[in-house]
């Protein structure tokens, strides 16, 4: 059994611009950036959020492409971050979203189970979305919609282990077996 307060809800999603930053369409998204993060920084489960040094927010930092946005955050769980998603002033700027930013034609938000304490990577960002694009929701990748518990992510990461440390142990039997060959 897996304590769940053991374990913090890492979440990273993607938008691709419609404009620049800069541009006079973007003017109302950008005002509300500093307000939004702010009320989640206060918000009940809050931990953590990606900003980039020397700067409020991450808008700067482009991982996933020129023209994309990352937010990245941390929560004590999924329903402390779904009340700041979908049950806070928050929600107003999600409804406005199709102002700033495309539509997605595949998964833009991943969520995982990472240790609590552990501040997570902008390439694990990245990974655990490829994950969720390649395979679907999954114990190591998931959504609100497809999700899965801290117990069921621990299970899921000690087996991905497992097999890792097997093909390992098999490669370098395999290798050893073929240097062994005159």
């Amino acid at each position: 059994m897996t304590d769940d307060a053991a374990y913090h809800l890492a979440e990273f999603n993607v938008a691709t611009l419609l404009e620049p930053l800069d541009a006079p369409g973007m003017a109302d998204f950008v005002a509300l950036l500093d307000p939004v993060n702010a009320l989640a920084d206060a918000a009940p489960g809050f931990v953590w959020r990606l900003v980039e040094e020397g700067e409020p927010d991450a808008t700067g930092m482009r991982p996933a492409g020129a023209d994309v946005i990352v937010n990245y955050s941390v929560w004590e769980s999924a329903e402390e971050l779904w009340d700041f998603v979908y049950r806070s002033a928050h929600l107003e700027t999600l409804r406005r979203r199709r102002e700033w930013f495309r539509r997605h034609l595949e998964a833009h938000l991943v969520m995982w189970w990472i240790p609590a304490g552990r501040i997570p990577t902008v390439e694990e960002g990245l990974e655990r979305l490829a994950l969720l694009r390649a395979h679907g929701p999954s114990p190591r990748a998931f959504t609100f919609n497809a999700s899965y518990t801290a117990a069921e992510a621990a299970a899921a990461e000690e087996t991905a282990a497992k097999e890792a440390a097997k093909e390992t142990a098999e490669e370098e039997t395999a290798a050893a077996g073929a240097a062994a060959v005159p």
